[in-house]
């Protein structure tokens, strides 16, 4: 990969549907498990609606968006205890064209919310996934998620696990919500 990667906000005339079209293939190896993500099936008003709940950013090669993600600030109605914390960000709708995973891209849409967050005052970054996705569980953890709490959503059809992580600069803010354990996956 010699192209040009460029990692932006959102635009209000980035297309809506090739956003859709590219969480969809994203996400089609875990509908493929049995996994119901609602990324994997949602239609171009969803898409636009859960953009529109955080702060959305895209990755771009050749004109063309490539990836995704939405960075979330806490929110006091969440069904998800740990998602009302005050400082505790979220994020979702993160996807990556599937030729060019495990390219690094990932990585550096994770960094940059990490940074984003922490600018906003995140003490924590948090994210919940199908706790049957093991590689993305393990994948999680070795990024420094730690297990925090298991929910169910209503639009899912698997029972997920809450991880989450304490961003640098809130070092000195402990994470305060029950206990905060290792994952329990095999590396």
């Amino acid at each position: 990969m010699n192209e040009e990667i460029e990692i932006r906000a959102l635009l209000d005339d980035d297309d809506i549907p090739a956003i859709t079209a590219l969480l969809h293939d994203a996400y089609a190896p875990l509908a493929a498990m049995g996994f119901r993500y609602l990324a994997s099936h949602q239609d171009d008003v969803v898409t636009r609606q859960r953009l529109h709940q955080g702060l959305p950013f895209v990755a771009v090669m050749s004109s063309r968006i490539i990836a995704t993600i939405t960075l979330r600030p806490s929110n006091p109605d969440s069904e998800c205890s740990w998602y009302r914390e005050t400082g505790v960000f979220t994020f979702g709708q993160f996807g990556v064209l599937p030729s060019l995973q495990r390219c690094g891209i990932g990585l550096r849409l994770m960094d940059m919310i990490e940074q984003e967050a922490t600018k906003k005052g995140a003490r924590a970054l948090a994210l919940d996934t199908c706790e049957g996705a093991n590689h993305l569980c393990r994948w999680y953890s070795r990024l420094g998620y730690n297990f925090i709490q298991h929910i169910s959503w209503h639009d899912t059809n698997y029972r997920s696990v809450v991880l989450s992580k304490p961003l640098h600069g809130a070092q000195n803010q402990r994470i305060e919500h029950g206990s905060v354990h290792p994952l329990p996956f095999p590396k």
